[in-house]
């Protein structure tokens, strides 16, 4: 982990929030390479999700989160870690954290009884700070998807099996953030709730287990380091019936990449009244203040609540993932180590970098931003023109930070009838020459398939 962390601060792809007055624990910032490898996890999720099929609406939906949701949810009674004190040393800590007894801080054995801590930020809409005027940071994307059902069903004419998916900022107020990203405050989620007629909801929750595998071994995540863990009844949350971990090796161990759960009827029942033709569950609230019926018919004209499986992954975990799938340190001898980022090429911060042989001779700088400004209007993403002056020292960089190819300007490109320019490789370090006349469609090849 403190090679990433350090690879991180380095070449700009996470900065600790508030750095400059020691740091805000769990809260970090996406820094100018970090940004770009977060869009593009993020866009390559929607474009799986939403784009390339036709089962699945998406959603943008507000932080701020009116507090009978989360009542109805479950959220304000059930969403809470077991929270303990050192009498010693003052340091606070989960309880299931607890090994032997003993403070993690100082190793006394003189702790509190275990207490429950409420993981949701609240925060007060309007003047008067009072009972009527709270409301919460949500806790999670999914309580937004499930109120917005019947607008969704209503404007769009869907019918299940459909999904709803969204991404989006989540806050939990959590008592030890931990293990750089993987466990913090502030974060953002890419969740899809998709809703099935009950019956169906197990070869559903089988093909979303399978279908997200797939998807981060698609983006470059080695099969043998991820592995889909069925979590044991007694183990399950108490809205699911069954439910997936997607484990990954991360630095500190097998841990948790993607929750696919089984939700059965839990939340839309809970936001909704009952119906004459539905019987609903005990666990929903008798007195629920929804007017808004969150039922649809069957083939048979039968009113039914539809069951949701949920797969939900974090942006930030998902991000630590693939760093620590593409990071690869190099021996090439001579005590020389080459540190490179073998990121997929959809995911790389930078797709081209456009370097100058020599950074003072005009002709060539011109040609360098002439190709620069060509392949940026390719939309494949960021092209960079680099102009260090060195350019050992750029190649170095941009294996570094993941960039694929790089495409070097030298004298051959101002001079002959034919002039060229060098492409080269980052992952076999390969250099080979293209014609000036046809990089921006080389590049176009590379990148759109």
């Amino acid at each position: 982990m403190s090679q990433l962390v350090s690879l991180c601060k380095r070449r700009g792809f996470i900065f600790q929030n508030a750095e400059i007055y020691g740091g805000m624990q769990g809260v970090y910032d996406f820094g100018p390479l970090g940004v770009e490898l977060k869009n593009n996890l993020k866009q390559a999720w929607w474009k799986s999700m939403v784009y390339e099929r036709d089962d699945i609406e998406g959603l943008d939906t507000a932080i701020l989160t009116y507090r009978k949701v989360l009542q109805y949810s479950g959220h304000e009674d059930t969403f809470s870690d077991p929270l303990i004190d050192c009498k010693e040393c003052k340091t606070r800590m989960r309880a299931d954290h607890v090994t032997d007894g003993k403070c993690q801080n100082c190793g006394s054995k003189d702790l509190t009884e275990p207490r429950e801590f409420n993981l949701m930020f609240s925060t007060n809409a309007g003047p008067v700070v009072s009972d009527d005027s709270l409301a919460y940071l949500r806790p999670e994307t999914a309580q937004s998807i499930f109120t917005n059902f019947k607008n969704v069903i209503d404007s769009t004419s869907r019918k299940v099996p459909f999904g709803i998916a969204q991404m989006g900022k989540s806050y939990r107020n959590e008592i030890t953030p931990r293990n750089f990203l993987f466990r913090v405050r502030e974060f953002e989620q890419m969740e899809l709730e998709f809703f099935c007629e009950p019956g169906t909801e197990k070869e559903w929750h089988t093909y979303w287990k399978n279908a997200r595998l797939q998807w981060w071994i698609d983006q470059g995540l080695a099969p043998e380091n991820i592995v889909a863990r069925d979590i044991p009844e007694d183990d399950l949350a108490h809205y699911a019936n069954a439910c997936f971990d997607i484990e990954y090796k991360f630095p500190h161990g097998m841990d948790e990449l993607e929750g696919v759960a089984s939700r059965m009827d839990y939340d839309l029942g809970n936001h909704t009244k009952a119906q004459k033709d539905y019987d609903i569950k005990a666990h929903v609230h008798e007195n629920n203040e929804s007017n808004t019926k969150m039922a649809v018919m069957d083939a048979n004209n039968k009113w039914f609540i539809p069951y949701v499986v949920e797969p939900s992954a974090g942006v930030e975990r998902g991000f630590i993932a693939v760093l620590t799938e593409a990071y690869t340190e190099e021996d090439l001898g001579e005590g020389n180590t080459r540190i490179v980022l073998k990121l997929k090429k959809h995911l790389a911060p930078i797709k081209v970098a456009v370097i100058p042989l020599k950074k003072n001779k005009e002709e060539i700088v011109n040609t360098c931003k002439e190709i620069k400004q060509k392949l940026q209007k390719l939309g494949i993403g960021r092209i960079l023109y680099e102009n260090t002056g060195n350019i050992g020292k750029a190649y170095r960089r941009h294996d570094e930070v993941g960039t694929p190819i790089c495409v070097t300007v030298d004298f051959d490109s101002i001079e002959g009838d034919t002039p060229t320019v060098t492409v080269r490789d980052r992952d076999s370090m390969e250099q080979i020459k293209v014609p000036l006349n046809d990089i921006v469609d080389y590049v176009k090849d590379y990148y759109i398939e």
